[in-house]
């Protein structure tokens, strides 16, 4: 637990400093994302909700958050349910059609744990969708070769880093059916399946 309760300070910290609405990285291409896997009645939890952006964007939305700091925020921008969480999700088991993960894998310490989670909340045939910076063969000898330090900073906020393979392993791991990954401007982009 001194794990979670540092982790929920260190994002405690960095939400204080932000802008009231920060700009989330490629906006536009990761709402078409979310948008293109979100149909009519479906309910869905932004896991990892920040300020709360994408809850904006279609209605039915559940946010979750480490830092209270964060979904303080997303109550001045999102008409959604909102929550702050570490470790086990506030959701009933089975309560969502879709989890929308995108840019939060790699902050997180126990990554198969909190996929765990997204599928136990997760309705039988419910989608997972993930974002999380890619980091390729050729990526990885650059950041080796010219910036290691500075890239792999174990005071840095980016505690995993994910190739394909590694990715595909870990939604594996927590029960997922991996329908694809794919690699999109230095990022991958996971669907996910939860089974029966």
């Amino acid at each position: 637990m001194v794990g979670a309760a540092r982790v929920r300070r260190v994002y405690e910290d960095y939400w204080r400093d932000q802008p009231c609405d920060p700009q989330p990285w490629r906006l536009a291409w990761r709402r078409g994302l979310l948008l293109a896997e979100l149909r009519d009645g479906e309910e869905w939890l932004d896991l990892g909700c920040g300020a709360g952006r994408f809850l904006t964007l279609a209605a039915r939305g559940v946010g979750v958050d480490v830092a209270p700091a964060a979904v303080d925020r997303a109550r001045e921008h999102a008409d959604a349910r909102l929550l702050a969480g570490d470790g086990t999700l506030p959701l009933e088991h089975g309560s969502v059609d879709v989890v929308w993960c995108s840019e939060t894998l790699e902050h997180v310490a126990d990554t198969l744990g909190l996929l765990q989670e997204a599928r136990r909340v997760l309705r039988p045939g419910g989608r997972l969708i993930v974002t999380t910076p890619a980091h390729p063969w050729l990526r990885r000898v650059a950041l080796a070769a010219l910036r290691f330090d500075a890239h792999f900073d174990p005071r840095g906020q980016h505690l995993r880093f994910f190739t394909r393979r590694s990715l595909a392993g870990m939604l594996a791991a927590a029960g997922f059916e991996v329908d694809r990954i794919h690699t999109r401007h230095a990022t991958l982009v996971a669907r996910a399946v939860r089974g029966r």
